[in-house]
This record gives C-alpha cells, sequence and structure tokens, in this order.
C-alpha cells in the first residue's frame, strides 16, 4: 500500500512538473511575442536606414568623378609605362620603320663604316638657358637643395616653392652678381648641357654619334658657364674663361698637338667671340695668351644657330616679357598671367627676374638702322612668308643669288622692329606723326605699389612715361636702344658697362680693346689665324620673329603697361603679319640675316673685320618636320634647339672633327636670300 501512495506521489509531482513547465512554456512564448513586438518597429527603421545607405551611395558628386577620372588616368599612366619598359628596346624604330620604311643609319655610325675615327678634340659651348644650374648656397626657403638643380632637370622646386625659385635664379639688381647669401653655379661635365630636361635632348644625339667613331669624355669638353651673367663676369666671378682657356690647352697637349673643334650654340657664338678676344689680350682683364693662341689652338669654331647680330625677339622679351607664344597666351585668358593668381604675378615675377640677367643683353640687335632697316627699308625688302621652298636636303650648294630661297612679293617694313598699331606698321613713315618721349615727364601714379609683391621698373614711370612711348609710335634698331633705357635704366646701365652695339669707325682705335665690343662682330677683329676656319650653321625655312606690333595694356594695379596685340593680323593668308609678329626666314628664334651676314660679307675675304683672311662658311639647313609622332623632334630639323638632332648639320660636324676642312664638305650650302640681302646692306669693309 505504501508502495502504492508512492507512485501516486511521484505521479501527481510529475503532472505538476509538467503543469508547471506548460506553464512557463505559454509564458515565454508571451515574452517572446512581446519581443518581437518590440523589434519589429526596430527592424522597419533599420530598412529604412539601410534603404537610405544605399540612396545616397547612388549619388555621383563631383568629388568621385574628379577621384575616378585621375584613378584612370594614373592607371592607364603605369599600365603604359609598364609595356614601354616591358617591350625590347628595337620595338618604337620596327614600328616606325614599318610606318615609314628603313630608317637611315645615324652619322656616327654611317661615317663609322667610312672609316673616320675621332682625330681633333672638341668643345662645346653651350648658349644661354641651355645648361644646368645647381644650387650651392641659399635662403631657408631652400632648405635641402644643396646641390640640386633649379635650372634644367625636371623643374621640381619651380613647381614646389616657385618664389623662392625665381628669388634664388634672380641676380642682384645693381651689380649683375650673386644676390646676398645665395650662391647658384653652372653643373660641370657633359651632363651639364647634354640634356634640358628629361627626355628633351640638347648636345646628346652630337655626343652619342661623336662616340660612335671614337671619341670620349677625355676628347670632348663641355664649356659649362653661368648664362645669366654678363662674359666677363663669368671670368670674374667663376674663372670660367680661365677654365676653357686651359681645357683647350689640355686637350691639345694631350692629343699629339692637334687642334681643338669649337662647336658653339646659340647665344654660345658671341660668348666664345668674347672668349677669342681675351684669351689674346693682356692680364689681368684679358688671358694674356697672345695674338697667336687661337691660331696655334683652334682647327674650326662651327657656330650653330649663332646670334651674332642680336634677335629682335631678344627686345619684346625685355620690354614686355613677351615672345610670340607668351602674347598668345595672354590674348587666350586676358589678365591670367598679369594678375596675382594664386600668390604669384608671374609675368611680373619673370620680368624682375629675368632682367637681372645680363647676358639678355647680350642678344639685343647690333648696328643699328644699317644692319637691320629703317622707317621704310630692310635688307630683307620683298619678303612671301607663303612662298614654298623646293626641298633639297642633298649637299648640293643652292643658288648664292637666293634663287633657292623663298618667293619675293611684298615689301615688308621690318625696319620697324616696334610700332604702335598695325597701321603706324604698314604706312609711310611721312604720315607718321612721332612725339619725342626722350625728356618726356615720368609721373608717379602708374600704380599703388603698397599692393604690388613684386617691383619691376615701369612701377616708376607713370601714366605720362607710358604715354609718351606709344606716342613715339615706331622704334628703329637705332631707337631701340633709347627705348630701353627708358623703360628700364638700372638694367641698361650694367648692360652699357658690358656690351655694346654699334659700328667701329676705326677698329685701331684703343677704345675698343675694351671687353664690352668683344662680342660685338661689327667692333672687334677676328683672331690674326689664317688656318682656321668659321662656319655659320643654322637652320632655315621657319617662321621667325622679326618684328611687332604693340599695343597699350588696360591700366590695373601692378601691370606691365605694353603688350604685342595678337589681334593685327595681314590682309591675306600670304601675310607676314600674324597674330601681332612679322615674320621672316630663319631657325624660329634667329633670323637669317643675324646668323648668316657676318660668314656671307662681313668675314667674307679679308676684310678689316677679318684682317687675316679666315675662311668662312655658310651651311643651311632646310627644315623638314618630322613625318610622324614616333620621330620624335626628326632628323631633318632646322629649328633652333632641334637642328641639333639634324643628321645632316652632324655629319658636317663629325668629317671637320675627323680632320675635313670647308673646301671637302662642299663650300657653301645656302636655300636663303642671305647673299642677296647682305648686299643690301652699305657697310664699310
Amino acid at each position: 500500500m505504501s508502495f502504492l501512495r508512492r507512485r501516486k506521489a511521484t505521479k501527481a509531482e510529475e503532472n505538476k512538473s509538467e503543469g508547471s513547465q506548460i506553464d512557463t512554456a505559454s509564458k515565454n512564448d508571451d515574452v517572446v511575442d512581446n519581443r518581437k513586438q518590440q523589434k519589429l518597429p526596430q527592424k522597419h527603421e533599420s530598412e529604412e536606414s539601410s534603404r537610405r545607405r544605399r540612396s545616397s551611395s547612388r549619388r555621383w558628386s563631383c568629388v568621385d568623378s574628379c577621384c575616378w577620372f585621375i584613378g584612370c588616368i594614373c592607371s592607364i599612366w603605369w599600365f603604359l609605362l609598364f609595356v614601354y619598359n616591358a617591350m625590347p628596346a628595337s620595338f618604337p624604330q620596327y614600328v616606325t620603320e614599318a610606318i615609314t620604311g628603313p630608317l637611315p643609319d645615324p652619322p656616327g655610325v654611317k661615317l663609322r663604316k667610312e672609316g673616320l675615327t675621332a682625330q681633333h678634340p672638341v668643345v662645346f659651348v653651350p648658349g644661354i638657358v641651355t645648361g644646368g644650374l645647381e644650387l650651392w648656397e641659399g635662403h631657408q626657403c631652400a632648405e635641402g637643395l644643396f646641390r640640386r638643380r633649379l635650372w634644367g632637370g625636371t623643374f621640381g622646386e619651380l613647381y614646389r616653392r616657385p618664389l623662392c625659385w625665381v628669388e634664388h635664379m634672380s641676380l642682384d639688381n645693381e651689380t649683375g652678381l650673386d644676390s646676398p647669401g645665395i650662391r647658384v653655379r653652372p653643373v660641370s661635365g657633359l651632363v651639364a648641357a647634354d640634356y634640358f630636361a628629361p627626355g628633351y635632348f640638347v648636345w646628346a644625339v652630337l655626343i652619342a654619334n661623336l662616340a660612335r667613331i671614337g671619341y670620349e669624355e677625355k676628347t670632348m669638353y663641355m664649356a659649362a658657364y653661368d648664362w645669366r651673367l654678363s662674359f666677363q663676369n663669368t671670368e670674374v666671378r667663376d674663372q670660367s674663361l680661365s677654365r676653357i682657356k686651359s681645357n683647350i690647352e689640355l686637350m691639345v697637349a694631350t692629343n699629339g698637338g692637334k687642334k681643338v673643334v669649337v662647336i658653339p650654340h646659340s647665344m654660345g657664338a658671341i660668348y666664345f667671340l668674347h672668349f677669342m678676344k681675351w684669351v689674346e689680350a693682356p692680364a689681368p682683364v684679358g688671358g694674356g695668351g697672345g695674338s697667336n693662341w687661337c691660331a696655334k689652338h683652334i682647327k674650326a669654331v662651327m657656330n650653330i644657330g649663332g646670334p651674332f647680330l642680336g634677335v629682335p625677339k631678344a627686345v619684346s622679351g625685355l620690354f614686355s616679357i613677351e615672345a610670340k607664344d607668351v602674347a598668345v597666351a595672354r590674348a587666350f585668358a586676358p589678365g591670367v598671367l598679369d594678375k596675382d593668381v594664386f600668390g604669384l604675378q608671374t609675368l611680373q615675377h619673370m620680368m624682375r627676374m629675368t632682367r637681372t640677367w645680363d647676358s639678355t643683353m647680350s642678344m639685343i640687335p647690333k648696328g643699328g638702322d644699317t644692319i637691320w632697316g629703317g622707317l621704310d627699308w630692310s635688307p630683307e625688302g620683298y619678303f612671301n612668308c607663303s612662298a614654298k621652298k623646293l626641298k633639297n636636303n642633298d649637299t648640293n650648294t643652292a643658288d648664292q643669288n637666293g634663287k633657292g630661297g623663298l618667293g619675293s612679293t611684298k615689301r615688308v617694313n621690318y625696319g620697324r622692329i616696334i610700332s604702335f598699331g598695325k597701321d603706324v606698321a604698314e604706312i609711310h613713315s611721312s604720315e607718321i606723326e612721332m612725339v619725342d618721349f626722350r625728356d618726356a615727364f615720368k609721373g608717379r601714379n602708374l600704380i599703388n605699389a603698397t599692393k604690388c609683391d613684386v617691383w619691376t621698373e615701369y612701377h616708376e614711370m607713370g601714366i605720362e612715361g607710358v604715354k609718351a612711348i606709344a606716342d613715339y609710335k615706331v622704334y628703329t634698331a637705332g631707337s631701340i636702344l633709347d627705348l630701353l633705357h627708358y623703360v628700364a635704366p638700372k638694367m641698361m646701365a650694367r648692360g652699357d658697362a658690358h656690351f655694346s652695339y654699334g659700328i667701329a669707325d676705326n677698329l685701331d682705335d684703343p677704345k675698343y680693346q675694351h671687353y664690352k665690343y668683344w662680342s660685338n662682330p661689327l667692333e672687334t677683329k677676328l683672331p690674326n689665324a689664317p688656318d682656321m676656319e668659321i662656319y655659320s650653321m643654322y637652320g632655315v625655312g621657319v617662321p621667325t620673329e622679326r618684328a611687332y606690333v604693340y599695343k597699350l595694356t588696360p591700366p590695373s594695379e601692378c601691370y606691365i603697361p605694353f603688350q604685342i596685340d595678337t589681334s593685327a593680323e595681314g590682309r591675306s593668308e600670304d601675310s607676314c603679319l600674324k597674330g601681332g609678329v612679322f615674320s621672316v626666314d630663319g631657325d624660329e628664334t634667329v633670323p637669317v640675316l643675324s646668323s648668316g651676314f657676318m660668314c656671307a660679307k662681313g668675314w667674307r675675304g679679308k676684310t678689316r673685320f677679318n684682317p687675316s683672311g679666315i675662311h668662312t662658311y655658310i651651311r643651311e639647313y632646310d627644315h623638314a618636320p618630322p613625318a610622324n609622332l614616333l620621330e620624335g623632334r626628326g632628323t631633318q630639323s632646322g629649328a633652333h634647339v632641334d637642328i641639333m638632332g639634324n643628321f645632316a648639320l652632324i655629319e658636317d660636324i663629325i668629317r671637320v672633327a675627323a680632320g675635313a676642312t670647308g673646301d671637302d664638305l662642299g663650300g657653301d650650302r645656302v636655300y636663303s636670300d642671305i647673299f642677296k640681302w647682305s648686299e643690301n646692306i652699305n657697310l664699310q669693309l
């Protein structure tokens, strides 16, 4: 019985336990239902917020577009860079040959097959702006730039710290030498001017071709110098002229007494002309080499694109910091280059900097109206800028009377280097009313100087001074000097101490022993070296700046009051006036008249400028642009810098360096009208 009672009690407890579990489960279900009901609005809220996020992510902002675009560009760039580095070195040549046919051998390879070898040591003399400059001492803003290139290379510091760069590239406005606390010096060695910037060659192609026939660094010398300085100051500060002298003497002594072949480019031509007078002059002003130094040490001087008589481009650069391309940029975006953009008044800073570079004054046109023409005449006379020349890239000599040159149909007043207004540039001089500016009053109300962060000499001219310049209307090579003295007196005061621009009446006058005359071929004699040869080698067939139409700039704070009038156009398609610039035959920078006149007439035979009768030759290279992009800058270019890669020019240089003479090359090779234009110049010889 007790057993039965225990079983009943056990069952009762089990039933009670099951009941409590059911109650607990039901309670739990109620709790879950309540929680679900509580979570339901939260779920709706989370779904709503996620939908909002998705909709906001679908919106495409301008920043997203820019980032996407930059990312694509970078990706494409890195991909192309990878492909370029991965492809065989011969692939670009293979593609070029597939398009244009087999390429000719480079001159060095061609002449090595002919048996030519290195003979005479070679000296390179770079021109303005093409030589590298590096920092040796600077202000705090240039921290970390010791021996880094400020000029040449990537120009990285120009973009990172432009005002600091301008400060260190400028010279002292009073002395024309270093500013206090700054030392910028020329890079030395062949790397000084082989490339101006990565991928942009200057001397590199010529050096590589000379190496093909056996030249190396001990038989090649880059006569680097600080191209910003006046020529004599390169000796005063850096002893650059003494270094050239000693290096030439060393190369002659270590190469069996073989004389050097000197190859100046651009401004380097007149720099080396200065050197040849300096090396003969007695110390301490000169090098003390004596009157026969050049005869003993120099075989030939092969000038490439030499601006012997100056360039009109230098005038526009000093007057308004413009050339044709800058003028177009100013017209395309008026005021952008003149005003304070991103804290940098671009043109004003450039003018302030370049006007401290005394070397720029060496290229002001020389010879006045006698050489460059007057109000109603110029040596070029009638000229047709659209005439097509017959292509002739062999070494045959063209007609010296100019029949192989550009056509002649219309007179252009090239003698008027600056004209204020298109009509003034074209009408007869008798119709021009000119008001003399030389004694005009200079006011003081041109600008509010407190709002300018850079000073130029225009700030002291005043409105009256600006008006006086425009009222004179026309400036020839004779009056250009007065113009520059008026607008830039401090700059020209330094220039007058180092350069001269006239024509000597009597070269035996002792005053011409002063160094300021040595770079002007019209005021100095060539060395007494009858066996030496002088070549004038330059490109033709490229429109080159010769004269300008100017206008006044609308007044504003810190402005440059004059600019080229790009709206001035000729009346026909074949007009020489385009965009406010009159063009003539040349190499895009130096007109034919400046490069060729001295070798065509001034030095031809025995003249008072060439008393020993040094042989002179003209070698012109007719311009032909590259046939396609794969040719780069081309192998037949006549442009001022690109000509350094011209195969015909390089071949001429290598042949002379290997022992040939000008007669071996075939004498003169002329495509332009240089001989006819030279005859139009009435110069006492």
